[in-house]
């Protein structure tokens, strides 16, 4: 079926306004396809998903707080010690690593001092450094625009960044894959700290690096040149040691990665300080040893997706509360060490707080539930760095192009099928691909957009050609049949708007074609015309009484022929038949197109029985009419009065051939179709319509052959006459008569 181009246009105008929509990157429509990620995420802990089998979470629960205090004197702020004491019983237990979510940000002094197995009395920090020390396998926690503690930096085997950023929503979806820590030189340090300086707001220009002043509106200037060297003596004056370089980097930028990447690092031997970052194409590649190797999908600021696949109650997450490791501890320290755990040999651990409705709470919206543990998203992102297996959005490229191609579809659906059955089909189509958007989801990780695509160029687009559909094309059909339908059958009707396109090339159709004529209708006209002229002339009418009366003689002769019209249309209606045109006081029509019709011949020739029997009955009862007319005429012609017309009384001649024909629309777009048919086998129609004389129905032999395979019944009834020459045809042609009365 071929396309309008109104239609396309509709269709081509949503598909551009969507991809234009999508590149605009409105908060809207984002924050719709995270919703869809949220129930991606929840269905995909319904299929079984590989992970890995080496990560632990040590948790900070109530309880961990009341068993604390039993055994250190401390409340909801622990001493340092405790988590030394931690430190020391992983380390024993043989833990990989071990990650805390925790900040310690800075110095407790004032925390009870400890003593050493060897003697010595240290404080409380200095214990947490030497265990992390000892250990060799402490991550610990930095933030953005803040410094841990050198003791406790410098002591740890790394640092881990745990900056979070919700989504305007509140929902923790994504995570940084690293920040950029900026570490300035001591000197800017020292003159930051004597002059109020804020280093965090500084910035960088060329040539200069500019250091707001707290407090002031001063800026402080500081020159550098293209590698932000800067000359000590600015800083300083002159007083510059022997030997000490006069320039010198004003500040190093160093990548402080995610702690959950981190920590995995530390399994897969990953060097992160020569990891490969290519934002620019939305990938971060970590190689470590023995060729592994991962590619971690990013956007275009760095941030990956959360797979939040192990909750926490997974049993794959070997678990404890703190204080379990605490208690072993405390005896491993004493020498009892029958029986004790090494539940965390190997692992990865991450320490953090499950607890509820205090400081230590962190807690927060995730797309699995409202109210989850946010801790869970380390050993998440870990887990996905160890099994290789990450959330992948699709590219905006790749998102335009399934736009574009489910706008076709959706197009071509919509527009070849009828309203229903394209609405069946639009709903169809877009379940398949959110069922196969969601199994990619939980199979892949494969994040297939849904906002655009399903609710955009499949909803949005079916819609619009839809109401196209009903407000243009559907009120011009309704127009259409309206008028159509009074002068052919409703079946023709319905086929003709059915079609796309109708073309006036034309196309070649066996059809029946009829041929009526009122005969010595045109003798009637012209008495009736004379009569009135001679009544304008006999009574002397004024030009306009004259005008009156000739306009009412034609409105009767109009009357006249229109009620034999009307009873052959009828009949040509209700058998299905295509009422051609008419021609002065012939109908012309035809069978078999545009609706097909393998009957067509018998469907005529019994439309045109009807057709002489109805003006039988109706000249029956102008006869009866006409005669109590006469007879009243006689009484009026005595009494000087008008006499009353007598109706005319009017007979059919019927012409019918079946043959091979041309059928389509004659006319022009710019002025009137006119759907009919022509050729030979139609010229032969109409002469038959000629040597049938008055209440006689003609039939050429090709349509008494059609009648015997169709309708033996009514063949049988047929008359052959001898074969008569018509005009336009050499050869004698073979007819024969319908009887009907």
């Amino acid at each position: 079926m071929p396309f309008k181009a109104a239609p396309l246009w509709v269709a081509l105008t949503v598909v551009i306004l969507l991809c234009f929509l999508r590149l605009l990157r409105l908060d809207f429509f984002e924050r719709l396809e995270d919703l869809t990620y949220d129930l991606r995420a929840k269905a995909a802990l319904h299929f079984p998903t590989p992970a890995a089998t080496n990560l632990a979470f040590v948790a900070i629960e109530e309880s961990s707080i009341a068993s604390v205090q039993r055994n250190y004197g401390y409340g909801l702020y622990w001493p340092r010690e405790v988590y030394g004491d931690l430190v020391d019983e992983l380390a024993a237990e043989g833990a990989r690593a071990v990650a805390f979510d925790i900040w310690f940000g800075d110095l407790r002094p004032d925390h009870p001092k400890v003593a050493t197995r060897a003697g010595t009395v240290i404080s409380s920090d200095e214990y947490f450094a030497r265990q992390m020390r000892r250990a060799g396998n402490v991550i610990l926690a930095t933030v953005t625009d803040a410094r841990l503690p050198d003791l406790f930096a410098t002591n740890a085997l790394a640092l881990g960044e745990i900056s979070t950023e919700k989504d305007a929503d509140g929902v923790l979806r994504r995570v940084r894959a690293f920040a950029i820590e900026r570490h300035w030189h001591p000197l800017f340090r020292k003159a930051a700290a004597r002059y109020g300086l804020d280093l965090a707001e500084a910035k960088i220009e060329p040539g200069a690096i500019l250091l707001p002043q707290t407090g002031t509106t001063n800026v402080v200037k500081v020159p550098i040149d293209a590698q932000t060297n800067f000359a000590l003596a600015d800083l300083v004056g002159d007083r510059l040691p022997p030997g000490v370089p006069s320039r010198a980097r004003a500040f190093t930028d160093e990548r402080v990665w995610q702690m959950g990447i981190v920590l995995a690092s530390q399994a897969l031997n990953v060097d992160l300080a020569h990891a490969r970052v290519d934002l620019a194409q939305g990938r971060i590649i970590l190689r470590g040893a023995h060729g592994v190797e991962r590619v971690i999908p990013v956007d275009r600021d760095g941030y990956l997706y959360i797979d939040w696949k192990l909750k926490p109650n997974d049993p794959r997450l070997q678990q404890a509360p703190i204080e379990n490791l605490l208690r072993q501890n405390r005896l491993r320290a004493s020498g009892r060490t029958n029986g004790l755990s090494d539940a965390f040999g190997g692992k990865l651990v991450v320490v953090g707080s499950a607890a509820v409705g205090n400081d230590l709470t962190d807690r927060g919206a995730t797309p699995l539930q409202k109210d989850a543990l946010l801790v869970a998203a380390y050993w998440n992102v870990a887990n996905s760095i160890l099994t290789g297996q990450f959330i992948r959005r699709v590219s905006v490229p790749s998102e335009l192009a399934l736009i574009l191609l489910l706008g076709a579809l959706t197009a071509v659906t919509t527009l070849q099928l009828r309203a229903v059955w394209a609405s069946v089909a639009v709903v169809l189509l877009m379940a398949g691909y959110t069922a196969g958007a969601y199994y990619a989801f939980a199979r892949d990780g494969l994040w297939l957009p849904l906002v655009f695509p399903v609710g955009g160029a499949i909803l949005m687009e079916h819609v619009c050609l839809v109401t196209y559909r009903v407000v243009f094309e559907e009120r011009e059909q309704r127009r259409v049949k309206t008028i159509f339908s009074k002068v052919v059958s409703p079946d023709v009707v319905n086929e003709l708007l059915r079609a796309p396109r109708l073309s006036l090339g034309g196309t070649q159709r066996e059809v029946t074609v009829l041929f009526t004529d009122v005969r010595n209708f045109t003798a009637l006209t012209d008495e009736m015309q004379e009569r009135a002229v001679a009544f304008v002339r006999s009574h002397h009418l004024d030009p306009a009484s004259a005008s009156a009366h000739l306009d009412a003689a034609a409105h009767e002769i109009l009357a006249a022929i229109n009620v034999y019209l009307v009873l052959v249309a009828d009949a040509v209606k209700q058998h299905g038949g295509t009422l051609d045109k008419y021609i002065g006081d012939c109908v012309m029509a035809f069978w078999g197109a545009p609706t097909p019709n393998p009957r067509h011949a018998t469907a005529c020739v019994r439309a045109s029985v009807d057709a002489q029997r109805a003006i039988f009955e109706l000249n029956r009862q102008r006869i009866a009419e006409n005669a109590r007319r006469e007879t009243e005429n006689r009484a009026r012609s005595g009494a000087g009065l008008p006499l009353q017309p007598l109706l005319p009384v009017q007979q059919l001649g019927t012409g019918i051939n079946t043959g091979l024909t041309t059928v389509g629309l004659v006319g022009s777009e710019a002025h009137q179709y006119n759907y009919t048919v022509f050729g030979r086998e139609v010229n032969l129609a109409a002469r038959l319509e000629g040597v049938s004389g008055s209440g006689r129905i003609i039939i050429s032999e090709s349509t008494f052959q059609h009648l015997r395979h169709d309708d033996p019944e009514l063949a049988a009834t047929c008359v052959l006459l001898p074969p008569v020459v018509v005009k336009g045809i050499r050869a004698p042609v073979s007819i024969y008569e319908v009887p009907w009365k």
